[in-house]
C-alpha cells in the first residue's frame, strides 16, 4: 500500500465478487418508511399478521427452567431435534415421507438456497432456471460463478441440446431450480404435468431438482398439486432414492424476523449441507428453533388459516382494480395463492423508468421485472405485491399506478 492511499480492495477480492449485485428490492425496502408512498414492492408478510404474543410466550419459556441452559447454547448443526421431528409430520401431510436425518434446519429458505449453489455449482458449470426467476436465487448462484440456461417444463427442448449448451460454456447442467407454487415474481404455480416434466428431464440430465416451496403454504383456491419431492418419492419408491431437494420456510407463514427455514432432501444431500452449516455459522439460533417449534406445535393450521384469508381478500382486491384502472394493452397474471402478481406491459415501456416516474408523480413503488431475469431483459415487466396494503390502499395504488402507464 503507498503511503497516503488507500488500499485496493477490488483488487484483492476474488472475481466472484464482481456478481454480487445489491438487491433492488432491499433498496425499495425503504419507501416503506415513507408514509406517502404506496409500495407494492416489499414481497413481504404483513407484520401485524404475526402470532407476536405467541412467540412472547414461547421465548420467554424458553428461557426459564431447565430449556434455559440450552437455548443460549451452542447445538447441533443439524437443527433442533424436536424442530425437526415437528417437520417430519410437517412434510408426511403434503406427502413426503422422511425422517428428521433427511431435515437440516437453516437461517431462513435463502441459506439453503446459498448452501446449495455451494454445494452443486463449479465455476462455468449451468443452472437451469425460470425466466423470469426469484432474484434471490439468482443472487445465491451467481456467487459460485455459473451460467444459466432457460428451465422450460413441456417445451420442446431435449437433454441432449442442454447438455451440449452447458459444456460449450465449459461446465455441466448441475440442477434445475423451480419455484413450483405461486412464485415470486410471477405468482403462477406449475401444474402436475410440468412438474413431471422436470423430473423427466432432471432424470435424462441425472442432475438435482431445488425445489423452493417458500409459499406452499399461501394457496387460496384451486386444488393442491403435490410438491416435486412428493411426486420425485412416488417415482424412487424412498426419500433417499430422489434428486429433489425441498426447501422450505417459516417466513412467510409465522415470522421472517427469526429466521428458520429447512432443507429435507436425501441423506447424502443432507449430511454435506451439514458440514457446510459447521463451517459457515455453526448452527442457526437454538432460541429462535425453539421459540418456532413451541408456536409451529401449537397452531401453525390457525395461523396460516388466518393469513390465508386476508392475503386472498387483498389479491381480489388488487386483480378487481388491475382490471378496473389498468388501460388497454397491458396484462397480468391470476395467482391462486402467494404474494405477487405479474404485470406485462407494452413492448415500449421499461420498468424502471416507469418506477422513477411513478415515484415521482404518484408515490406509488413496485419491483421492475428486469431483475428476476437472469439475462436482464424483462424490461417491460413488473411485479406488484399486495401482502402487506389493505384494499383501500390496493385500489388508491392501482390507479396512481395505472395514471403513470396512461402518461
Amino acid at each position: 500500500m503507498t503511503q497516503g492511499h488507500g488500499l485496493d480492495w477490488p483488487a484483492l477480492f476474488a472475481t466472484r465478487a464482481e456478481r454480487m449485485k445489491a438487491s433492488e428490492i432491499r433498496e425499495l425496502l425503504k419507501l416503506l418508511d415513507q408514509p406517502d408512498v404506496i409500495s407494492f414492492a416489499g414481497g413481504i408478510p404483513d407484520p401485524a399478521l404475526f402470532p407476536a404474543d405467541a412467540f412472547s410466550k414461547a421465548l420467554g419459556a424458553a428461557l426459564t427452567g431447565a430449556n434455559r441452559g440450552a437455548a443460549l447454547q451452542y447445538s447441533v448443526s443439524e437443527g433442533y431435534r424436536p424442530l425437526r421431528d415437528w417437520l417430519v409430520s410437517r412434510m408426511a401431510s403434503l406427502g413426503v415421507a422422511c425422517t428428521a436425518d433427511n431435515i437440516v434446519i437453516t437461517s431462513g429458505s435463502q441459506q439453503g438456497l446459498d448452501y446449495l449453489g455451494k454445494l452443486f455449482l463449479s465455476k462455468g458449470d449451468t443452472a437451469l432456471v425460470g425466466w423470469p426467476t426469484y432474484l434471490g436465487a439468482l443472487q445465491a448462484f451467481s456467487a459460485y460463478e455459473p451460467n444459466y440456461d432457460r428451465l422450460t417444463p413441456l417445451a420442446n427442448r431435449t437433454a441432449a441440446d442442454y447438455r451440449e449448451t452447458a459444456r460449450a460454456k465449459g461446465g455441466e447442467v448441475k440442477f434445475a431450480y423451480a419455484s413450483a407454487d405461486f412464485a415470486n415474481p410471477t405468482g403462477e404455480t406449475l401444474g402436475e404435468s410440468a412438474r413431471q416434466s422436470i423430473l423427466d428431464l432432471a432424470a435424462e440430465l441425472d442432475i438435482a431438482v431445488i425445489e423452493d416451496a417458500a409459499y406452499q403454504s399461501l394457496r387460496y383456491d384451486g386444488e393442491e398439486v403435490p410438491p416435486l419431492l412428493a411426486l420425485d418419492i412416488a417415482r424412487s419408491g424412498h426419500i433417499d432414492s430422489t434428486r429433489t431437494i425441498y426447501c422450505g420456510s417459516f417466513s412467510k407463514t409465522l415470522a421472517p424476523g427469526l429466521r428458520v427455514g429447512w432443507v429435507c432432501a436425501a441423506k447424502p444431500v443432507i449430511s454435506k449441507l451439514v458440514l457446510i452449516k459447521q463451517a459457515a455459522d455453526l448452527h442457526s439460533a437454538t432460541l429462535n428453533q425453539m421459540a418456532i417449534h413451541t408456536v409451529a406445535s401449537e397452531g401453525f393450521e390457525a395461523q396460516v388459516d388466518t393469513i390465508r384469508d386476508v392475503y386472498r381478500t387483498r389479491r381480489d382486491a388488487m386483480l378487481a382494480a388491475l382490471a378496473k384502472h389498468m388501460p388497454e394493452g397491458v396484462s397480468w397474471t391470476r395467482p391462486d395463492g402467494g404474494m405477487f402478481v405479474w404485470v406485462t406491459l407494452p413492448q415500449r415501456f421499461d420498468g424502471a423508468a416507469l418506477l422513477a416516474e411513478s415515484l415521482k408523480t404518484e408515490r406509488v413503488a413496485f419491483v421492475p421485472g428486469r431483475a428476476f431475469f437472469a439475462d436482464g431483459s424483462g424490461a417491460n415487466t413488473i411485479r406488484l405485491s399486495f401482502s402487506c396494503a389493505n384494499e383501500a390502499m390496493i385500489d388508491e395504488g392501482i390507479k396512481r399506478l395505472a395514471r403513470a402507464v396512461q402518461a
